[in-house]
Order: C-alpha cells, then sequence, then structure tokens
C-alpha cells in the first residue's frame, strides 16, 4: 500500500496518467437515466498505478448529493416514488468517519472501507457501478443500485436489492443492463469466496497520512469532462 505525499491539485489539460499520493481529485456519478452528475465527493489519492486507484474521502469533506425537489433526503422518500419524484443536487459534509475507496482498472464495482470512531474496523462494501472512466480532474461512474457488505468475520449480504428491482420497474436500468449487474455481483461473490485482493490485503489497517488537507469542492464539480479514458 502506497503512503499519503505532499497535497498538490491536479491540473487541466487533458486524460490522466497516473496521480501521485496526496493529490486531490473528483470522484463522481451521474444520474441514473440521464447526463448530468448529481453525486461529487473531492478525494485524496492513496495509491494509483496499473492495478488499483484507492482515493481517501476524508470527514467533513463538503460533497454534492441528490434530493428530492423540496430538499426532502432520498433515504426518506417512500420507495414506490423515491425514483419517480422530480430531483435536484444540494451541497452537504461527508458526515462520521472517513471512507477508502478502492477501485481495479474496468472493474464494475467498487470496494469501500468504513471504520468506527477510533478506528475500530467496520465492514466493507462493495458498490456495483459502472467501471470508472478517468478524466483530468478525476474519475466518474454510474451507480447500479444493487451492494454487497462484507464484515471482519468473512460473512457477506446482499444490500439494496429493493432499490434494484425498484429502479428496474421505473425504467432506470433495463433487463440486459440489470442482467449484466448480477452478472458482476456474482463475480464480486466469488473474490470474497475466494478472499482475493482487496480483501486480503490488509487495507483495514491503513491511516491517512496527518499532513493530508481535506480537499475543497471546485466551484466546477460538474464540468463535463472534454477527454476521458477507462
Amino acid at each position: 500500500m502506497a503512503d499519503g505525499g505532499a497535497v498538490r491539485r491536479v491540473g487541466t489539460g487533458g486524460a490522466a496518467a497516473f496521480w501521485e499520493p496526496g493529490d486531490q481529485i473528483l470522484w463522481r456519478y451521474r444520474e441514473n437515466g440521464g447526463a448530468l452528475f448529481h453525486i461529487a465527493r473531492p478525494v485524496t489519492v492513496v495509491r494509483d498505478d496499473e492495478e488499483l486507484l484507492a482515493v481517501w474521502l476524508a470527514p467533513g469533506t463538503q460533497v454534492v448529493k441528490p434530493v428530492l425537489a423540496d430538499g426532502t433526503p432520498l433515504h426518506q422518500e417512500p420507495l414506490p416514488t423515491r425514483y419517480t419524484k422530480a430531483r435536484t443536487v444540494q451541497l452537504d459534509r461527508w458526515f462520521g468517519t472517513g471512507v477508502l475507496k478502492l477501485a481495479r482498472p474496468g472493474e464494475p464495482w467498487s470496494v469501500w472501507l468504513f471504520w468506527e470512531p477510533g478506528w475500530k474496523f467496520k465492514n466493507w462494501y462493495v458498490n456495483l457501478e459502472e467501471p470508472l472512466s478517468r478524466w483530468d480532474g478525476g474519475v466518474d461512474s454510474e451507480d447500479h443500485f444493487l451492494d454487497i457488505c462484507v464484515y471482519p468475520d468473512r460473512s457477506w449480504g446482499w444490500r439494496d436489492e429493493d432499490e434494484f428491482a425498484q429502479a428496474q420497474q421505473d425504467g432506470l436500468m433495463d433487463p440486459a443492463v440489470a442482467g449484466q449487474v448480477r452478472e458482476a455481483g456474482r463475480g464480486a461473490v466469488e473474490a470474497i469466496l475466494a478472499w482475493g485482493p482487496p480483501f486480503n490485503e490488509g487495507w483495514q489497517h491503513w491511516r491517512p497520512d496527518p499532513s493530508w488537507a481535506v480537499p475543497l469542492l471546485p466551484e466546477d464539480w460538474d464540468r463535463t469532462p472534454a477527454h476521458v479514458s477507462t
């Protein structure tokens, strides 16, 4: 695992090659069924190479999140209307402990690590998603609703199957894509059962460099990249 270095801002001259530890980038998600970005999280690069992108989402980071048009948090809206009511975005702060996000190039999921206060490891969270697209300012994806929780005793379970089903019912995901997501989920389960990377790599013992500043959310967080790569 790579340790953090000095913080510096990534330039804006085209698609990124590899970032250095300590670089600050954006981790974004497009809205489902649309082309706009509705989630943006400034993060600090921990490691970036041919095998892995690892980033740190620090506590207190200003982020962009989707809400209903009247400001109601999404999780408070009953599931049958959660994806059909008008939405907007709002600024917020990442609450609680930070999150370490791990993504392998071309893989249709990323793995997030969560801790309790005091750095007691809580769980891994497999977020099924479109493989990340890289650009000079960060990485972009689209969330696929279905997730998997993995616990320190190696037990695991599916998460958000109800949201996955509702998204299909509401036309946000066609049957072909849903089948691909299920297949990706089965691939993730195989990695869990085999206890392969990243679960066997000791990332739960990683800690952020105390010299890292909390990244700032740029005003143009929703800009469309001129060049992208996977």
